[in-house]
């Protein structure tokens, strides 16, 4: 589907047009003549529409006008039109259009009470292009197809619009890469096959590096290594680097969590719902996705891409329960249950990270525990970290881009729930409670002094319901969010 941007509207096809509040018309909806005001003023007044945001009337064009259809929008009270607001609205009018049967439509919202319309028509256009995403690749009978071949956005400066949109294009590029990533099966997505996917970023500028099993067994990564080893798929560490930023500028560092399928291993899950776990690979997903957004466009900051990618398999090579393994860090950890084995991969991918790199600031993004669910539901990633500033910047990006964190405590207690009777750490806590903090701790011990955080997206990655801005299924969450952090504090 193509986005254009124009300052003037197309008689033809499907208009959209926005309704503040309380009934009130954009100047756009008023200036289109008494023949379609007169019969947008008669369907709102028969309906219960009100123009809240996100609600939607849609009704034939009247006789004699060369629109098909006009749907209206509602955009809500002016002043709390954010960025993220004008996003949404654009996805709530890509599903209006998606019923629809006109090969393209026209959305026009002008009005003085939106400050800046070039900016948040940019916003608009880019929701609508992040809800058109979906993945139906291996239906052979695809239903509901869409006519709409052209969304056409109505902006008094096109320059500046496309200029934006440019930016969050590159953005959404990344993030459907993400999504793309995570939705795949698990005979399409394996550690090897991940590899050379992020291969392909290199024709952006990105460096790409893959170390293999004997490359990280010369390493010590015994940790990651002793995850994958009931699997006939190679265990990988990738490796990305997007070096555009000031040449003394230290990296920021990004880690993902790369199991791409978890089983549990020797401590197998129940059968019932097991099929999820393609997307446990969910944390590398958004390190290649922010990755390819960051080269796409051309971002002038330094960022290292770390992704251990395992498949945790049951043989009879696997890791029991109760095997030591010997982590790059040189501390020993017990394994108590094999399915607690993101933060094995976590571990050495940190580590290996963080001396490598020396990097100004370290996050990771995982599928780590169920229990961030019961916590938190799936409104919020659980957020842990050593740092209150990283944290409080994290949080705000969360906070403008919708990828929402809530920050969850750690301490003392908690570490010393980890401490193993004969290694230096155990990969599991005590019992039920804190599983999520506990995890966090875990972490913690393969963490210098970087400034760290610990996203735990388990509940976030994969949407069970459509919402605002993003359809069920995979959500691609983190991409935007750590492109916000970047842009706000690093980017030059």
């Amino acid at each position: 589907m193509q986005i254009s941007f124009q300052t003037e509207i197309k008689t033809t096809g499907t208009l959209v047009l926005g309704v503040f509040e309380d009934k009130i018309l954009t100047k756009a909806a008023q200036h289109l003549g008494s023949q379609i005001n007169g019969t947008i003023l008669k369907a709102i007044n028969a309906s219960t529409f009100k123009g809240k945001k996100d609600e939607v009337l849609s009704f034939f064009a009247p006789h004699g006008v060369e629109y098909s259809q006009i749907i209206l929008i509602g955009l809500g009270k002016p002043e709390k039109l954010t960025p993220l607001a004008f996003q949404e609205i654009g996805a709530k009018i890509m599903v209006a259009l998606s019923k629809c049967q006109d090969s393209h439509a026209c959305i026009n919202i002008t009005d003085e009470k939106i400050s800046d319309l070039a900016e948040s028509v940019a916003f608009m256009a880019a929701g609508a292009d992040i809800r058109s995403w979906k993945f139906d690749q291996y239906k052979t009978k695809k239903k509901d197809e869409v006519s709409l071949k052209e969304l056409i956005f109505i902006t008094a400066n096109v320059a500046h619009t496309e200029k934006c949109f440019e930016t969050l294009k590159a953005i959404n590029e990344g993030m459907a890469l993400t999504r793309h990533v995570v939705s795949e099966p698990p005979n399409v997505i394996y550690p090897e096959s991940m590899a050379e996917i992020a291969k392909g970023l290199k024709k952006l500028g990105v460096k790409v590096e893959i170390l293999d099993e004997k490359h990280m067994k010369k390493l010590g990564m015994n940790a990651l290594l002793g995850v994958g080893q009931g699997s006939i798929r190679e265990s990988q560490l990738i490796v990305l680097q997007w070096m555009n930023g000031p040449k003394d500028q230290t990296p920021i560092a990004i880690v993902g969590k790369g199991v791409t399928f978890d089983t549990g291993g020797i401590s197998i899950k129940p059968s019932n719902g097991m099929e999820d776990m393609k997307y446990d690979m969910a944390g590398s997903g958004v390190v290649l996705g922010l990755l390819k957004s960051l080269a796409l466009r051309k971002a002038k900051v330094n960022v290292v891409g770390v992704m251990g990618m395992v498949e945790n398999m049951p043989s009879g090579s696997a890791q029991r329960p109760s095997d030591v393994v010997t982590s790059m860090s040189g501390q020993t950890i017990e394994i108590l249950n094999t399915d607690a084995e993101g933060r094995l991969v976590l571990a050495d991918a940190l580590w290996y990270t963080q001396n490598r790199f020396k990097p100004q600031a370290m996050i990771d993004l995982a599928t780590l525990t169920g229990a961030i669910n019961v916590a938190l539901g799936w409104e919020y990633a659980g957020l842990f970290s050593n740092n209150d500033n990283l944290s409080e910047k994290l949080t705000k990006a969360g906070e403008s881009t919708g990828e929402k964190l809530w920050r969850l405590p750690m301490g003392e207690s908690y570490d010393k729930d980890i401490d193993s009777d004969i290694a230096d750490v155990k990969n599991t806590g005590s019992g039920r409670g804190a599983g999520s903090i506990t995890a966090a701790q875990f972490l913690q011990r393969f963490v210098s002094n970087v400034p760290w955080a610990h996203l735990d997206i388990a509940s976030m990655a994969w949407e069970k319901k459509d919402k605002p801005l993003i359809a069920k299924g995979a959500s691609g969450f983190g991409v935007r969010l750590l492109n916000e952090f970047l842009m706000k504090h690093y980017e030059g």
